[in-house]
């Protein structure tokens, strides 16, 4: 093997479609004013208290100028058309154009929770209602995990490596932390990485009711009359989190086409911190979280004195936030006060393989801007006196290096330290 070029990466661009917009320039104006992406399920009819979710805003796959009615029909699993569509706007917000000496230099890397369960699922009922004829031979290429990107490669014209990172919901961070390693040793020179799930399905959401993971908006609760008000991470009365759809993709450059090509580092991947838990399926290993936030920073170069925000996973259930923060009070000891941060999940919910991704494009763009987004529906809760979670209005604040947390299913950790652009 070569040995490794050991080049800088940076940020030049992203994309993103969310519970509060069908574009990042749409998500972010609205997450700048506090809202919350939040409704009614419609997507499907449950039988479900958890019926409450976040849902991409007059998302139609028909009105893609690059699917016909063929294309829409044989690629019934959504997160194959909304990944083409979110990647090519990455592209067009990084100015990177695809060519001869680009596109084979170019990586795709976006993971995914659940991947295509909803072309499974109409396989299955028309398996049942219609016969074995009636399930579509484009069954298993819409399960298969790398078709994302695959068909963004066929629409955009890159060549370069395509496979999806799949660590659950920190399957986002670990596309960039790949993506950036796979940069900085000069196996590709850009790599669009990020994430994308669309769980809104029967199945899923009753699946997710059932294991008490999302919140039950029962008579009673602030959601109840006003669904905004349902996601409320590091709040007393925090009750689980919101279950949302959405794709985030971050385009990666290496520094040394920067100028050649004319494009813009908005920001720069630091340090990547990643471990497993070994511990259990769903609850959190704090021992191993706590490592992968030090393997970050420390990757980084820096120390946790250096670190001027934190976007938190931040999900809105009692536990995950509970071992979060006392995650953060081990690596940051006292400083931890001085330090704000926040839950985009106040406002979009959980993405599942998308959050990651989503949230970092957020980090970076107010980390140009000098704003740092908020925490909404917040509601004090006495374990968390000593942190500032930047609670509901978004604030006017320059930051030059953030850390980035993501955790999943299966005990899957990644961090990721980002630094600005100078």
């Amino acid at each position: 093997m070569k040995a490794p070029r050991n080049r800088r990466v940076f940020v030049i661009g992203y994309g993103a479609a969310t519970p509060l917009g069908r574009t990042f320039a749409e998500t972010w104006a609205r997450a700048v004013k506090g809202e919350a992406g939040f409704r009614k399920v419609t997507r499907c009819k449950v039988q479900s208290v958890c019926d409450v979710v976040g849902e991409i805003p007059d998302w139609d796959p028909a009105s893609l100028e690059f699917a016909d009615a063929k294309e829409v029909y044989n690629w019934n699993a959504a997160f194959v058309l909304l990944t083409m569509a979110v990647c090519r706007e990455a592209l067009d917000h990084a100015g990177l154009q695809m060519n001869e000496e680009t596109a084979p230099r170019t990586a795709c890397l976006i993971g995914s929770a659940i991947n295509g369960t909803d072309a499974f699922r109409t396989a299955m009922l028309n398996f049942q209602e219609r016969g074995p004829l009636k399930v579509s031979p484009y069954l298993l290429p819409n399960l298969c995990a790398n078709l994302p990107s695959g068909k963004a490669g066929m629409l955009l014209g890159f060549t370069g490596p395509v496979f999806s990172p799949q660590g659950a919901c920190a399957s986002g961070n670990h596309a960039v932390g790949i993506g950036a390693r796979m940069i900085r040793d000069g196996d590709c020179d850009f790599a669009l990485a990020g994430g994308v799930d669309t769980p809104i399905l029967p199945e899923i959401i009753h699946g997710f009711t059932n294991m008490n993971a999302t919140i039950k908006v029962l008579p009673g609760d602030r959601a109840f009359d006003d669904p905004a008000q349902a996601s409320r991470p590091f709040s007393a009365d925090r009750r689980g989190f919101v279950l949302s759809e959405g794709a985030g993709v971050l385009v990666l450059a290496a520094e040394d086409t920067l100028a050649r090509f004319g494009l813009t580092a908005r920001a720069e991947v630091l340090g990547v911190g990643w471990t497993s838990d070994a511990y259990h399926f769903t609850n959190p290993n704090a021992k191993t979280i706590v490592r992968a936030i030090r393997e970050a920073i420390a990757d980084a170069g820096l120390t946790p004195a250096d670190i001027g925000y934190i976007n938190t996973h931040g999900t809105s259930t009692q536990k995950g936030d509970l071992t979060e923060i006392a995650c953060l009070r081990t690596v940051f000891g006292k400083g931890l006060e001085r330090i704000p941060l926040s839950s985009n999940k106040s406002q979009l919910g959980h993405t599942l393989g998308a959050a990651a991704a989503i949230e970092d494009a957020l980090t970076i763009e107010g980390m140009q801007r000098g704003v740092i987004l908020p925490t909404i529906n917040h509601r004090p809760d006495p374990r968390f006196a000593d942190i500032d979670c930047v609670p509901d209005r978004a604030r006017r604040q320059r930051y030059e290096t953030a850390l980035a947390n993501a955790f999943g299913f299966g005990g899957t950790n990644c961090c990721i330290v980002f630094g600005g652009a100078g």
